[in-house]
């Protein structure tokens, strides 16, 4: 039998998790003392939603999603800035879940669009959002400052 997976809003208590998971998946460490800050004041903040997956007491998830009122949707769109499922947990629909319950929310809350943006050299990570119903119809450009 399988130990069902949760999806919670993220907690306070989690910001050591969620810190390792941003470090794997950027591939670096990050400011702990900015980051921890940063994560207070986002889990405070309305438009932003942290959600984690959990197997009992055991994160192996976290997605965080920023909500924008813009102009050219006339509507709230929901952005994905970051999404992490540990590695001994992926293909096991982790990841799945933790877009559901955006889409979920999306839903409740009428976004007009759930978008993402994904490095060009994450393939995996293309494949995987095509699989759960994006669409690859933009370009993006970034500009480091």
């Amino acid at each position: 039998m399988t130990t069902p997976l949760h999806i919670l809003p993220a907690t306070p208590a989690d910001v050591d998790t969620v810190y390792a998971f941003i470090c794997e998946l950027e591939a670096q460490a990050l400011d702990w003392q900015r980051f921890s800050q940063m994560y207070e004041q986002n889990l405070a903040n309305p438009s932003i939603y942290y959600l984690v997956a959990a197997i009992d007491t055991t994160i192996v998830g976290f997605v965080s999603c920023h909500i924008q009122s813009l102009l050219h949707h006339v509507g709230q769109v929901g952005e994905i800035q970051e999404l992490f499922v540990r590695a001994d947990q992926r293909g096991r629909g982790v990841g799945h879940q933790l877009v559901a319950a955006l889409k979920t929310l999306g839903q409740q809350q009428q976004f007009v669009n759930l978008e993402v943006t994904t490095n060009r050299r994450r393939t995996d990570t293309h494949a995987f959002y095509e699989a759960v119903g994006f669409a690859p119809s933009h370009h993006k450009f970034v500009m480091k400052l």
